[in-house]
């Protein structure tokens, strides 16, 4: 990192690595509209198999991919059962609504961590009745926004509701490698759950800019007329997809670092009066319950950044804390003694 603070705000601050770099200058570039840039070609093809799917196509960030994906998947007017706090639901700005003319019908998870089979089977809309709009999509999340995890027997239920049903499944992957190396397990055994999954290149991987989405062959052909709708074809950027390659080969090997140092981060700053961990972490986010009181948020924020930190205002009463490349497990008790001393 180019600053001596440690930017705990989220893993897409992450600066591209000197491998990148190198790989960036050096790459073969092509008009990739046309389908002639070989460096994303050769991202699109590793990607695809190393998600198990047929096809792959690159995309400028992860809310463009998933919002690709629902265009690729839907009809005007169809319903898409999600949670209610998804990223696609909380931080993309109302684009299902603009770009798909399509309605969410948001869903609160019972369990408290994911939406389970339960949740989706009386959400389903899939009959006749010319009153109900049809359900066009389901969409998961894994790792979900805060952080949780779905078993693969959880997505291998929710797969086979809505295979019964007719109605695809899209998995936003922004942390998919995440949740991989949390559950240890292949990417592949997750994603043959879903129709399409979203992967995020800079959040936590350390590449400038990108994402993907992977599916069979007939929808991401689908996708690629989507992206080019939504101005999303961008000519020359293998230099972007080499940034990739090293991403997708190089960094989702060293996740486990950053979950490590985010457990260590968690067990240290429950030790701290007043400081509730809300939950144990389970990749490289921490959420906390810190004794600030309201409307004294950037008093405390201005303090921390005093002692070297960096992290964004509560959501729902929740701060969160992210771990990622090149911090350390000494950054981590570092970050804890500028937090205790900021309260």
């Amino acid at each position: 990192m180019t600053t001596s603070l440690l930017d705990l705000r989220s893993d897409t601050v992450t600066q591209p690595t000197p491998a990148m770099r190198e790989a960036m200058f050096a790459c073969e570039v092509g008009d990739d509209v046309v389908g002639e840039d070989p460096t994303i070609n050769a991202l699109e093809a590793y990607a695809a198999e190393r998600l198990g799917k047929p096809a792959a196509l690159f995309t400028p960030s992860g809310t463009f991919a998933n919002q690709c994906a629902i265009l690729a998947h839907t009809q005007s007017g169809n319903e898409i059962v999600v949670s209610e706090d998804a990223h696609i639901v909380q931080h993309e700005a109302g684009a299902a609504a603009l770009l798909s003319r399509v309605q969410l019908r948001v869903v609160a998870p019972q369990n408290g961590r994911h939406l389970t089979a339960g949740d989706i089977r009386p959400r389903l809309r899939v009959g006749d009745d010319i009153h109900y709009p049809q359900t066009g999509l389901i969409c998961l999340e894994q790792a979900t926004a805060s952080g949780r995890l779905y078993s693969l027997a959880a997505l291998e239920e929710i797969r086979a509701l809505a295979t019964a049903h007719g109605v695809p499944i899209h998995i936003d992957g922004a942390r998919f490698f995440n949740a991989a190396t949390a559950l240890g397990k292949d990417v592949k055994e997750m994603a043959r759950h879903a129709d399409s999954v979203s992967i995020c290149l800079s959040k936590g991987l350390c590449a400038p800019v990108g994402s993907l989405v992977v599916g069979a062959k007939a929808f991401v052909d689908r996708a690629r007329r989507m992206r080019k709708i939504m101005g999303g074809g961008m000519r020359q950027a293998g230099f972007l997809a080499a940034a990739g390659l090293v991403a997708l080969k190089e960094m989702t090997a060293r996740l486990a670092e950053d979950h490590a140092n985010a457990k260590l981060f968690g067990v240290l700053a429950a030790e701290i009066s007043g400081v509730e961990l809300a939950r144990e972490p389970e990749i490289d986010m921490v959420f906390l319950r810190l004794p600030v009181r309201a409307g004294e948020e950037a008093a405390f924020l201005a303090r921390l950044k005093d002692r070297g930190v960096l992290t964004y205002p509560p959501e729902a009463g929740e701060w969160r804390f992210v771990f990622h490349h090149p911090y350390t497990a000494e950054n981590a008790r570092h970050a804890v003694e500028a937090l205790k001393a900021s309260l």
